[in-house]
């Protein structure tokens, strides 16, 4: 089965409580916004426990997610160059984060060479994702990143495999750039042809997707 998220942005439990101790424990409820997008604020978020989704959203209200965070994982670095927020981050399940100041972070990384190079990693990753994100809206159809998405979150359960996320088609078409209305259209024609189906609300993927629809 697939492990998620990936080993380079999760920090290990030793650095996780090093630079924890430099912060302060806050709990939020589900759907609690964290940072808004263009807001002045430096300070790093560190989950502890919880989920949450890094989006960004248009003058006409539509949202695009780029990433889902959860325990051990981190936002905010992209504040340590004197810029604004990148992104807003919203909590998708109640969860506890340390909040640690740009200033601490910054001593920090002075202190603990091993923080900076998995700081680095990170962003070495959100670059990679960037490109292949650029990559795939100016070069797939609406229904190759579906396709691409549920093949990367899928996991392998007996004959099928599954979505383990809840997932709505609100949330696959900010995900993918799209119209939950376009959405809506390639699950009916998918759910016709017996590609999927949906239990205790999760995606079922009961055979291999059709390279093309």
């Amino acid at each position: 089965m697939k492990q998620a998220p990936p080993p380079s942005q999760v920090l290990d439990d030793q650095l996780l409580q090093a630079v924890a101790e430099r912060g302060g424990v806050k709990q939020f409820p589900a759907n609690a916004v964290l940072v808004t997008e263009h807001d002045e604020s430096d300070s790093i978020y560190i989950l502890l426990s919880g989920k949450a989704k890094v989006y960004g959203s248009g003058a006409n209200g539509r949202e695009v997610v780029y990433t889902v965070l959860g325990a051990g994982e981190y936002f905010g670095e992209m504040t340590l160059d004197g810029g604004p927020r990148s992104a807003s981050v919203m909590t998708l399940e109640p969860t506890t984060c340390v909040i640690i100041s740009g200033v601490n972070v910054r001593d920090f990384l002075a202190r603990h060479p091993d923080f900076a190079l998995h700081l680095i990693r990170k962003l070495i990753g959100l670059a990679r994702r960037s490109t292949d994100t650029v990559k795939r809206l100016a070069l797939d159809d609406v229904y190759t990143r579906i396709a691409k998405l549920l093949d990367e979150l899928a996991d392998v359960d007996g004959e099928q495999r599954v979505v383990r996320e809840r997932l709505t088609q609100q949330d696959i078409a900010e995900r993918v750039g799209s119209s939950r209305e376009m959405v809506s259209r390639i699950f009916k024609q998918l759910t016709i042809g017996g590609y999927v189906s949906t239990k205790d609300r999760r995606i079922v993927l009961h055979k291999r997707l059709p390279s093309g629809w």
